[in-house]
């Protein structure tokens, strides 16, 4: 996270997908009333931007801890690409709040984040953290591309950067459920397991709630992204010779602010430094 947001001063950033990259673009813009989300916009914006935030912070933790030094590079190349992602949303919509992203990833409590439960939920071994980045790139790729058409222009053009992005962790995932399924007994025990552990949580995911049903074409209906993740979660774990886990779903809740235990102790981590030393900059 940044400290500084950019000159307010200066000339105004015309916000288009090929240029949406910076957050302090996105922040002076709305500044100048050139961008100024909505509030259900807004909200929306926070959710996109706390999955994305949360989902960096875990997968961040592995590094120098992966299986292979390619792995710690690879990982926290898409633990970078998700916080790209948070800054940008969470620069969006904390301008309809006059916040900055560090106000809203440091200074918020556990009951105001709107992430999924699907992204809090602990790394485990390596197979759950993957099975968990399956499950995360197959929801996120079809919702960035699906973004990009939206009638907001801002959110349209932080999508268009971000589907660029989870294509390769859609890929990379995608690698890893084949290898580890298709390798020795222990590798294919433990990613059935991570499957086990995680899959129940993609549930919440395709949930449509009334503010999804207000934006219209502004968002993504979640549940218009169902068929296309079972179809693409399906194709894989039939080539993998898996089945997917019957298991029931898990309710959810974390749109609403209601989290599992998890996310409280890694905020606790996440926002120590920031609390401690409240206006730092470095």
């Amino acid at each position: 996270m940044t400290q500084s947001l950019g000159d307010a001063s200066a000339s105004a950033t015309r916000i288009t997908p090929g240029n949406a990259l910076r957050p302090e673009d996105i922040a002076l813009a709305a500044r100048q009333g050139a961008e100024q989300p909505s509030e259900d916009v807004a909200e929306y914006a926070l959710r996109l931007g706390d999955d994305a935030l949360i989902l960096a912070q875990r997968l961040g933790h592995w590094i120098s801890r992966a299986p292979e030094l390619e792995e710690d590079v690879a990982l926290g190349n898409i633990a970078l690409d998700q916080l790209g992602h948070a800054r940008s949303f969470l620069t969006y919509a904390g301008s309809a709040w006059g916040k900055s992203e560090d106000d809203l990833a440091y200074f918020r409590r556990e009951p105001e984040f709107r992430s999924a439960h699907l992204f809090e939920q602990p790394n485990g071994d390596f197979a759950a953290t993957i099975a968990r980045q399956f499950i995360a790139a197959n929801y996120q790729f079809p919702l960035y591309r699906e973004l990009t058409h939206s009638g907001d222009p801002m959110l349209a053009a932080i999508a268009a950067k971000a589907v660029k992005e989870v294509d390769y962790h859609l890929d990379h995932s995608t690698q890893w459920v084949l290898r580890l399924a298709g390798g020795t007994d222990e590798s294919r025990r433990r990613m059935i397991h991570g499957l086990n552990l995680m899959w129940p949580f993609s549930g919440e995911l395709f949930q449509d709630d009334a503010l999804t049903e207000r934006l219209g074409a502004a968002a993504v209906l979640p549940s218009s992204l169902r068929a296309e993740f079972d179809r693409s979660t399906a194709e894989v774990l039939a080539e993998a010779e898996l089945d997917v886990p019957p298991l029931p779903m898990a309710t959810g809740g974390g749109r609403l602010g209601r989290h599992s235990e998890h996310l409280g102790y890694l905020l606790a981590e996440m926002q120590v430094l920031a609390r401690e030393f409240p206006g730092a900059s470095w």
